[in-house]
């Protein structure tokens, strides 16, 4: 990062800081205008650890007994955030018995105690929007049965952080921390007392974000489905507390969630979870189904991209593809090298994925989980398909932007009259090799057989002085490459045929055969699963094909076939039941 970018930094933390401290004195909050609804669920079980001592924010896990929140050792810079951002109150009121509310209580007020007057981390506009949120929709919870004077400095603090949500919120980063930014405001504006000259301004400013940062698609500028959920999420909360209240949402505002309603149903997997592209994950249990519901919007996209993907569905399968150029910028700093990667499902089971963020689990993996290896996709000679760039900012080295990605990703849907196909291919090789990567997928109607093929080409006379340097530099062996399918942790696989194949059988019962190419050497290999909600990456295994590109076009095909059916009614049936209890 430039020096200058070293200063704006520095200056923008200051700001905050002088600000919080400078509101910290006032005292402009009462009490709520109106009882507030609680709009955030949390998980029942994440509230049973908490209560009983067991701490585990993004993926770190501190053990405590009767310790305040604010008294332990933050192992990471993901746990001290999502310990001041305040979403564990959502799982603590899950649970909602005495316990559980004495801590929510304790832990609030020993937080207003320690940082209420301006101090600490939590006071930057997308960490305060979030926590006002949680504390307006958990006031019942925290106000039930304390003294008067606690209750006044309660009130205080929401009206001090909503002050300076007032100041600072514009400079937060434009995407989801504005939004999380203004959707606290203005619940503040229309919750508390002496509050409600706030409300109009934000909203103005929230149809603005509204028109500038989800696009014709419904999609965000990070390509990430999580954040998009969480975006839309936010967007219904607002929309139902202001028609609650008596405010018209703004037609920016509406058109915005009509927009993303639709992308996040394309965006979603016959198992129910979201796509995990782009330093996303499958989002919270429950949370896209409940907001798809509230949005009332069942509009289905087909036949198009929506944010980048092409979705496929066939039967119980469904396919989703990273279709166009990653992020670039400030979008990228989670972006992954992902183009033309896929994941498929089968019903509620996940088959093919990809390896997901590893942010919470260190710099090595959050680095390794967005190389192009850690995708269902196609890799030349271990390079990826986009650089990491220098980071960002001076107070994250991790903040690495991607560079020297995929620019053009032509794509299109051929007729087919068996099913659904798709092709597209990348240049993001082509300065290394002067190779283009294209990918064709064809799923029958019923979903049960996927015909895939990868080609690398010279498409233009000017490409193949690089192809034969890289050539050259092989020793004249070939430009080696891998395509790299990664198994879900439930799956279990085993080479089979006389290692001509490998069968996959899901946990429902189901049975898949994949099969390839003659001359294409297979391989089982080791492989990792990120999850944010646990300790360590899950380990599992991934299918790998190996070739050498020889000549100006290199061709593999390949298949995916289910060879025994679930027991639909003894067991996806079941499935479905728990799902939805």
């Amino acid at each position: 990062m430039t020096k200058s970018g070293n200063l704006s930094s520095l200056n923008l933390r200051f700001m905050h800081w002088l600000y919080a401290r400078a509101l910290g004195f006032s005292k402009p909050a009462t009490g709520f205008v109106k009882q507030p609804e609680p709009r955030s669920i949390g998980s029942y079980a994440r509230g049973l650890q908490l209560k009983a001592g067991n701490i585990m924010f993004a993926g770190h896990l501190v053990e405590t007994q009767d310790t305040l929140l604010w008294n332990l050792d933050s192992p990471a810079k993901g746990f001290t955030q999502e310990a001041h951002g305040f979403g564990w109150l959502d799982d603590l009121a899950s649970v909602g018995d005495k316990r559980s509310r004495k801590i929510s209580q304790a832990w609030v007020q020993s937080w207003i105690d320690i940082y209420g007057r301006g101090s600490g981390p939590g006071w930057i506009p997308d960490l305060t929007g979030r926590r006002l949120i949680r504390w307006i929709h958990h006031g019942f919870m925290l106000l039930q049965g304390i003294e008067s004077k606690r209750s006044e400095i309660f009130f205080q603090s929401l009206g001090r952080q909503t002050l300076f949500l007032s100041k600072r919120w514009s400079k937060t980063t434009p995407g989801l921390p504005r939004f999380e930014a203004l959707t606290g405001l203005i619940y503040a504006g229309l919750t508390l007392d002496g509050m409600e000259k706030h409300v109009r301004p934000a909203t103005i400013a929230l149809a603005r974000e509204c028109r500038t940062q989800v696009d014709s698609t419904g999609g965000i500028h990070t390509r990430n489905p999580e954040e998009l959920l969480e975006v839309f999420t936010l967007l219904t909360w607002v929309a139902s507390a202001l028609t609650d209240a008596g405010w018209i949402p703004s037609s920016a505002h509406l058109e915005a969630l009509d927009r993303i309603a639709p992308t996040l149903r394309s965006l979603r997997h016959a198992d129910g979870s979201l796509a995990r592209f782009h330093g996303g994950g499958k989002g919270l249990e429950g949370r896209l189904d409940m907001a798809l519901v509230q949005s009332g919007n069942r509009t289905v996209i087909s036949g198009s991209l929506v944010m980048g993907y092409a979705r496929l569905s066939g039967g119980r399968t469904s396919i989703i593809v990273d279709s166009a150029p990653p992020p670039t910028g400030r979008a990228s700093i989670n972006g992954h090298a992902s183009t033309l990667a896929f994941e498929l499902s089968s019903g509620r089971s996940p088959l093919i994925v990809n390896c997901g963020s590893g942010e919470s689990f260190g710099a090595d993996w959050r680095r390794a989980g967005r190389a192009t290896p850690s995708h269902s996709t196609l890799c030349v000679n271990g390079v990826s398909s986009a650089s990491l760039g220098r980071p960002l900012s001076h107070t994250n080295s991790e903040n690495e932007a991607l560079i020297e990605g995929p620019s053009r990703v032509p794509y299109e849907f051929p007729e087919t009259s068996h099913g659904l196909k798709f092709e597209a291919g990348h240049n993001g090789y082509l300065k290394h090799s002067g190779l283009t990567h294209v990918r064709s997928l064809d799923l029958s109607s019923d979903g049960s057989a996927l015909s895939g093929e990868d080609m690398l080409l010279t498409l233009d006379h000017r490409d193949q002085k690089p192809f034969q340097q890289a050539f050259d530099a092989s020793g004249l062996q070939g430009i080696p490459f891998q395509l790299r399918f990664h198994l879900h942790p439930d799956v279990a696989a085993e080479v089979d045929l006389g290692g001509t194949a490998i069968s996959f059988m899901l946990k429902t019962g189901e049975i898949w055969m994949f099969r390839h190419d003659a001359g294409v050497e297979i391989g089982l290999e080791p492989s990792v699963y990120f999850e944010k909600t646990r300790l360590k990456p899950r380990p599992t295994k991934q299918v790998v094909l190996s070739l050498r590109a020889m000549e100006y076009a290199t061709r593999v095909r390949w298949s995916l076939t289910k060879v025994q059916e679930t027991d639909f009614l003894s067991r996806e049936n079941l499935e479905d039941k728990s799902y939805t209890r």
